[in-house]
C-alpha cells in the first residue's frame, strides 16, 4: 500500500471534519478505516477503467453458459461507494450526519429553565 497516498487522505479527512467541527483524535480509528477505504476505491476504479469501463460483463460459468453480469470490479466500487458514505456520516461529512451531531449536542448542552419544567407538567 501507498503509504504516502494513504496518508494523504488521513489529512484531507481530518481537515474536511476541523471545518465542521467534528473533528476529535478519539475519532482516529475511525479516520483510519475511512483513509484505508477511499484507497481500496481509488485502486478499485482504477481496476475498473483498466479492464474496459463496461458496467455488464459477459461470464462463462462451470457449465459453460455465459451469461451478462455486473462487471465485479463495478460491484466492489458500489460496495465502497456505500462504506464512504456511512463512515462519512458518522464523521459528520455529510449534511445528515452533521445535522445529527449538531443536533446531539444541542440537546447535550441545552438548559430546561424552571418555567419549561412547569409548563411541562400541564402539557
Amino acid at each position: 500500500m501507498e503509504e504516502r497516498k494513504l496518508e494523504d487522505y488521513k489529512k484531507s479527512i481530518i481537515e474536511n471534519m476541523k471545518a465542521v467541527g467534528t473533528y476529535k483524535d478519539e475519532f482516529m480509528d475511525i479516520v483510519n478505516s475511512l483513509a484505508k477505504i477511499y484507497y481500496d476505491y481509488d485502486d478499485a476504479c482504477d481496476k475498473f477503467q483498466k479492464s474496459g469501463s463496461n458496467f455488464m460483463i459477459k461470464h462463462t460459468n462451470k457449465s459453460g453458459a455465459t451469461n451478462i453480469v455486473k462487471n465485479p470490479y463495478y460491484l466492489v466500487i458500489e460496495g465502497l461507494r456505500q462504506n464512504i458514505l456511512a463512515y462519512s456520516r458518522e464523521l459528520g461529512l455529510t449534511p445528515a450526519g452533521l445535522k445529527k451531531i449538531n443536533d446531539k449536542e444541542l440537546l447535550k448542552n441545552h438548559k430546561v429553565s424552571k418555567l419549561d419544567k412547569a409548563l411541562d407538567k400541564f402539557g
